[in-house]
């Protein structure tokens, strides 16, 4: 901080984080420690560089006064990062009640009446703020290791309540499956149950006739009606 009779001046360099093609900008803080109307001007030694806003004002007795200093996009850096480049900041007592409207370029003139103070600022390149880096799983700047633990812990529960489900699909899936299947065999048991029933019944008949006519029931259709019960027998006692 530069302290002056008029105005405090903070800070004393004016630094700008340096990147190519882009505007940048710092502040300036005056601070009035009078009980004057100061009257204030800032001067650059490369005009068409930079842009003051305000460039003249004036602080009011016991208050402050905010400065906006804009650097222009560089296309190129300079050698070494050092910048040549100053500033003036000149101060006066103004009338009471003065405002921006009544400053003139006069009321600056050393060779007037009026006491001048002068403050010389710096310029400084600084290195741009870089861009934060990935945050590593239970680092320090992340998340902390309990905090992943909790995340994987919620991972891996998320997949068992997936892994059961698709579980529990399949499991009454094979269910359906096996009843379908089962009704199917037992309908075709009962189909072959009552075949053979009929079977029986038309031997039976067969047989009575035969008896009745005192005739003889043709061999080739005994063995014929052997084979089918053999058959169906087979077939009930796999199913």
């Amino acid at each position: 901080m530069s302290t002056g009779e008029l105005l405090s001046i903070e800070p004393q360099e004016l630094q700008f984080p340096f990147e190519l093609r882009k505007q940048i900008s710092c502040s300036l803080n005056l601070s009035n420690k009078t009980d004057n109307y100061v009257a204030f001007k800032v001067k650059t030694t490369n005009p068409k560089k930079y842009c003051v806003r305000p460039n003249t004002g004036v602080v009011l007795p016991r208050s402050t006064c905010n400065v906006i200093v804009i650097m222009q996009a560089q296309k190129e850096a300079p050698p070494d990062m050092q910048c040549k480049d100053k500033f003036l900041l000149q101060t006066v007592v103004a009338s009471p009640g003065a405002t921006a409207k009544d400053i003139t370029s006069e009321i600056f003139n050393k060779e007037s009446e009026h006491h001048v103070e002068e403050c010389k600022l710096r310029v400084i390149y600084v290195a741009a703020p870089r861009p934060p880096s990935p945050v590593r799983e239970g680092s320090e700047e992340g998340l902390s290791p309990r905090a992943s633990v909790s995340d994987n812990g919620s991972l891996n529960a998320a997949e068992s309540v997936s892994r059961t489900r698709l579980e529990q699909h399949k499991h009454q899936d094979n269910s359906d499956d096996a009843k379908s299947l089962t009704f199917k065999l037992t309908e075709e048991k009962n189909s072959a149950i009552q075949q053979n029933k009929r079977l029986q019944q038309e031997l039976d008949l067969l047989r009575r006739e035969a008896k009745r006519g005192n005739g003889g029931i043709p061999f080739m259709y005994v063995i014929l009606v052997g084979l089918v019960g053999i058959i169906l027998g087979y077939i009930l006692k796999t199913t």
